[in-house]
């Protein structure tokens, strides 16, 4: 595998695109400047180079087994990841009173992106022990944290979720797994859950799983399910282990990718669990998790992308093959291969962007409180899932095509990235449940967070006039049709009018927040690579929102039609 850290790409969207300056001033207590954050960039890419990348392919091939009750990672996974946790990575913007260096996600996002890129498999694991280490700390007990926060954030544990059970997938609140008062402030929970990745390995010597669960007497869906903590080894007071858990791994799913992430089948036999948050409440403490995921699935999606991108680049730059007019010789001298190679790159800029916007709002909400930097972060997160998602799947089938033949043998590594990051546009909600979520919760505004979005687009827009008239007024034009689409959306009292065009106003709205980071970017920076990818996004990705805006407010009504007509049993 070919990959090197783009540490210049992140440091021009943290210096020029996204607006991180204000983080500085923030986070100004735990001693972050550009020159530190550039340095911590550098150490990390050297991580994800030199270590997680040789774990790549040796964990497509050598899939996890369950022996004797306990899952065995091939040993490349156990390199990478103890040069994770001793690096300490896992706990990068935890709190620093357990352990952590508190410092802003932003920068976690920016190391997700690169260990994405080396190892999606892998990075999978600490990305949901860092969700838990945000879940337990604003929803645990003291007790908890003091115990399991100091472990999961040094590495010495992980962390898990589970939600999924075979009856109960999106519809979570059709779970069937029980919760049972021990009258010693535990519960025995019992159940089955399924699709729970990183479920059991020996990576970690504990594995510490987040279980939804019902008391008895709960009220019925969602209102009445409870959020647990069920480790695998029970802890004693101090932290060291005590006896095994009644769970184990049933089962390992034989995927299309990730294949070195083992995602287990988990029976839980009136295991001892603690609960965490409140009774009946455990969706409030789940969801802290849940959108913590999905902004950096969003970011696996990315990472991804550029990882096939930089694959497919250089093996454009060695193949020979048909006569070119161009000055190399090989196959990067085809237009066609150069549309693909341009069209990759544009839109993993754009994508990334839009991430790390999403991700320093939330910094902001986090340092500030203020609630127009949290909504304008809650808005751009269904946003960074879906298109970072499928940004990924886009590029990645793009790299094979490029590879042509030789795409398709598994050997030279290219059709991995697709196979691994097909599923980010269905874990963590699938994409089309972020944009349902988008055009309700989102909009309940009545599009005031929508139109701060829009008006910064404008601002964009204006200011570009002077040196860039003809992507400036693109950009106003596509910001006109959005701002069409999102009245529209918010003029539906029937929310299936909504739900029908949600996925296409999602990605519309993402191409234009892609135009807007791309002029800011080339504005800025004045850089001729920059402007260049600019113009060839305006030119070839940006008309895209045009139709997408169209479908979006397309409405129900044949949707409808055709399901009586065409659907029936």
């Amino acid at each position: 595998m070919t990959y090197r850290a783009p540490v210049k790409d992140f440091m021009l969207l943290l210096d020029h695109v996204i607006g991180f300056e204000p983080v500085y001033a923030e986070f100004a207590e735990t001693g972050i400047d550009r020159d530190t954050v550039a340095a911590l960039f550098e150490e990390a890419g050297q991580v994800c180079e030199s270590i997680l990348v040789p774990a790549q392919q040796p964990g497509d091939l050598n899939l996890p087994v369950i022996e004797n009750g306990q899952v065995r990672c091939p040993p490349e996974y156990h390199t990478a990841y103890q040069a994770i946790a001793e690096g300490g990575w896992i706990g990068i913007s935890a709190n620093p009173e357990y352990g952590g260096m508190g410092l802003p996600r932003t920068l976690g996002s920016v190391l997700h992106d690169m260990m994405s890129s080396a190892c999606l498999s892998l990075q999978l694991n600490p990305l949901l022990t860092q969700g838990q280490i945000h879940a337990l700390d604003h929803h645990a007990s003291d007790t908890l944290k003091d115990l399991y926060l100091p472990r999961l954030i040094s590495g010495e544990w992980a962390g898990t979720m589970n939600l999924t059970e075979p009856q109960a997938g999106s519809d979570v609140g059709a779970l069937r797994s029980k919760a049972e008062p021990n009258g010693d402030g535990t519960y025995a929970v019992s159940g089955q859950k399924i699709y729970i990745s990183w479920g059991d390995s020996d990576l970690t010597e504990n594995i510490c799983h987040l279980v939804l669960a019902r008391l008895p007497d709960a009220p019925e869906g969602t209102k009445g399910i409870s959020l647990f903590l069920v480790p695998k080894f029970i802890p004693n007071a101090d932290g060291s282990l005590g006896d095994r858990n009644d769970m184990r791994p049933v089962s390992l799913e034989h995927k299309m990718g990730l294949h070195g992430s083992p995602t287990a089948v988990l029976e839980f036999s009136g295991a001892t669990g603690w609960l965490v948050g409140e009774e009946n409440d455990g969706m409030a403490a789940m969801f802290t998790m849940m959108n913590d995921a999905r902004l950096n699935v969003g970011v696996q999606g990315v990472g991804a992308a550029e990882a096939a991108y930089q694959k497919a680049l250089a093996y454009a730059v060695d193949r020979v093959q048909g006569a070119t007019t161009g000055t190399t010789g090989t196959i990067v001298d085809h237009a066609d291969v150069r549309r693909m190679l341009g069209t990759m790159r544009a839109r993993v800029d754009a994508a990334r962007a839009i991430a790390l916007t999403c991700a320093t709002s939330l910094d902001m909400a986090a340092a500030t409180g203020d609630a127009a930097w949290e909504a304008r972060g809650a808005f751009l997160t269904p946003i960074a899932k879906a298109f970072g998602t499928e940004t990924g799947i886009d590029v990645s089938d793009m790299g094979i095509q490029i590879h042509g033949g030789m795409g398709v043998i598994e050997e030279t590594g290219a059709a991995q990235y697709l196979r691994d990051v097909r599923v980010t546009a269905i874990y963590e909600g699938t994409n089309g449940i972020q944009a349902m979520d988008l055009v309700s919760r989102k909009l309940r505004d009545g599009g005031e967070t929508a139109a701060a979005l829009l008006d910064e687009i404008f601002d964009c827009a204006e200011v570009a006039r002077a040196t860039f008239p003809n992507m400036a007024q693109d950009l106003f034009d596509a910001g006109e049709v959005l701002r069409e689409a999102t009245d529209w959306m918010v003029a539906q009292s029937d929310y299936d009018e909504r739900f029908a065009g949600a996925s296409p106003y999602l990605m519309s709205f993402a191409y234009v927040l892609g135009a807007h980071y791309h002029l800011m970017g080339a504005a800025k920076s004045a850089e001729p690579e920059r402007i260049a990818l600019a113009r060839l996004y305006f030119r070839r990705l940006l008309p895209l929102h045009v139709p997408l805006a169209k479908e979006a407010m397309a409405g129900n009504s044949d949707l409808a039609s055709l399901a009586e007509l065409a659907f029936a049993p």
